[in-house]
């Protein structure tokens, strides 16, 4: 389901929970959509890629070259940024396109674009198809980058607050079954998602950190942190304040918070 169906589903009540990139459950927030952000999904698991036999090194060798995010609202147009930010990289030095996370890596292997960022599998299958290398990973430009969380209806914590316990109940405990049976994990995930099962075994292997399902308790401070950039960027046009956005009354009493150091400026 693409984004802008999956808002409407929420809009209009067809649907109470989902998982969401960041910057759009907080432009619904900001919209005046009542959604709160329960959990999270995982944490890292998406990466730059470019062709194969590009010479780029860092971001600065796409200079004038085409460049491909899932959306404006994803976390990955706001990392990406923050990467320019470093690297002394101009807003209109790169072009960017939105595209549908599965065609990125054919647009790739085609030469219609240059480089892309995306969550996984759709960076590992270039590398695994041969026709794209990895220029950075999430985690090495924003730890503990966040991608999708899990976005509630108010309505539905108002009148089913049991269900809402145990959807995060149940995310967090297949997060850590996941994160201690990764070939496990792949298996029983592959039909499901409609993926080859040797494409998910690397994303989950190939490093190992690749992607975390761990700490998932969505903290004030880096959700504060994606907020001041989406602002930046013009994604939001006003605040929204984080206990507006954030109810973490069910997210069970054993699972403990990432403990985050505040940002460097």
């Amino acid at each position: 389901m693409d984004f802008p169906t999956v808002v409407e589903a929420i809009k209009t009540g067809r649907l109470d929970a989902t998982f969401m990139i960041v910057p759009l459950a907080m432009k619904l927030r900001e919209q005046g959509v009542p959604v709160r952000v329960c959990y999270l999904g995982h944490r890292d698991g998406s990466t730059v890629m470019v062709r194969k036999d590009s010479p780029a090194e860092n971001l600065r060798g796409l200079v004038g070259k085409t460049f491909a995010i899932p959306s404006k609202y994803s976390n990955q147009n706001l990392v990406i940024h923050k990467l320019m930010e470093d690297q002394g990289v101009g807003a209109e030095e790169i072009k960017f396109v939105e595209l549908p996370p599965p065609d990125m890596p054919g647009a790739l292997a085609v030469g219609a674009i240059d480089g892309y960022f995306v969550g996984e599998p759709h960076a590992a299958r270039a590398e695994l198809d041969g026709t794209g290398r990895v220029l950075y990973h999430a985690k090495d430009i924003w730890p503990a980058f966040i991608s999708c969380v899990l976005v509630v209806t108010e309505k539905l914590i108002r009148e089913h607050p049991e269900m809402v316990k145990d959807l995060v109940r149940g995310i967090a405990e297949s997060g850590e079954w996941a994160e201690t049976h990764r070939l496990e994990a792949a298996q029983v995930a592959a039909p499901y998602f409609r993926q080859d099962e040797k494409l998910l075994r690397y994303v989950l292997t190939q490093p190992p950190d690749r992607v975390s399902y761990r700490m998932l308790t969505p903290t004030d401070v880096e959700l504060q942190r994606i907020h001041d950039m989406a602002l930046k960027l013009g994604i939001l046009e006003r605040p929204i304040e984080m206990s507006d956005l954030i109810d973490r009354s069910f997210i069970p009493p054993d699972i403990k918070p990432l403990e985050l150091q505040t940002p460097t400026p």
